[in-house]
């Protein structure tokens, strides 16, 4: 998914993720489950890596549909 920003392939991709990429991220993720994330201060300091917003969002999207 975060390939598809900027039309880069996924080898492209690094393991860093900044701040536009995490927000447009994270827009993706609530119009793909239609979701609306509520995230605090300690889980977007988790999201600095492609892999830590993963599991962040992962576990958002879990607790918001089992509301």
């Amino acid at each position: 998914m975060v390939a598809s920003f900027g039309d880069r392939s996924v080898d492209e991709v690094g393991e860093r993720i900044d701040s536009i990429q995490l927000a447009w991220l994270v827009n993706q993720v609530e119009q793909r489950y239609g979701v609306e994330i509520e995230l605090d201060d300690a889980q977007f300091g988790r999201m600095s890596t492609i892999s830590g917003a993963l599991e962040v969002l992962r576990e958002a999207v879990m607790v918001v549909e089992d509301a």
